[in-house]
């Protein structure tokens, strides 16, 4: 959640909290106008910090700068949708391996309280579900113990949330959402086990069923109906 203004250094930087915590939520849907004029006021900033943020916006790919006033969010690709999913079959597997070699008694208790209540996400999952599914994953990003993994897996999770939510607009019965509740037991099962191969092998096989698979699945098929 974005913090108030006066908990951080800069407008600029309050107004790209918000405006990147909208995006990721869906709150500003793929393609969505960012009119300077009227989003401004809306966030409590004047134009030129509102500027500086659609800029460091953009370098993340998130936001497409217009030629005049107006800029839009990012659309969701099919290419984008592959490359993260290619990103994930290597890195989280690599995670999850290194996790069984080098996890501590601390990082076994973070796994096991972020697993504790973690529910299969339905469609229009809340903020916080999100927020629970993430606080799994990297707990077990943490357990890697290698630091430049640890923030390319955190910086990919970002962009993937959008992904996620299109993946959730896939039918899947509640048998597929069990399945995936099994996979996040296995793997602190094989972690704490220190089964190495164990531990990339269920990683592998819970990204290739996931919501971002689906998602690139379902673009690659064709464009995102509108609703």
């Amino acid at each position: 959640m974005a913090q108030s203004p006066a908990a951080v250094s800069t407008k600029s930087e309050y107004a790209y909290q918000v405006l990147r915590e909208q995006i990721l939520s869906g709150e500003l849907e793929p393609g969505q106008v960012l009119n300077q004029a009227t989003l401004a006021p809306a966030i409590g900033v004047s134009t030129t910090p509102l500027r500086e943020a659609l800029r460091r916006l953009s370098s993340e790919g998130l936001v497409d700068l217009g030629a005049h006033r107006d800029s839009r969010v990012a659309p969701l690709t099919a290419e984008e949708a592959r490359d993260l999913l290619e990103m994930r079959r290597s890195l989280d597997p690599l995670a999850a391996s290194l996790a069984a070699e080098r996890r501590t008694k601390e990082d076994i208790r973070a796994m096991r309280e972020a697993a504790e209540g973690l529910e299969p996400l339905h469609y229009g999952p809340s903020v916080e579900q999100l927020i629970a599914h993430r606080r799994f994953h990297a707990a077990l990003y943490r357990a890697s113990h290698n630091d430049l993994l640890i923030a390319t897996l955190d910086a990919l999770w970002d962009k993937a949330d959008r992904y996620r939510r299109l993946g959730l607009e896939v039918p899947h019965g509640d048998a597929e959402r069990e399945q995936k509740a099994a996979e996040h037991n296995e793997l602190i099962d094989c972690i704490v086990a220190g089964d190495v191969e164990g531990a990339a092998s269920v990683m592998l096989r819970h990204i290739n069923t996931s919501l971002g698979a689906k998602a690139a699945s379902r673009l690659g098929r064709g464009p995102m109906p509108r609703s």
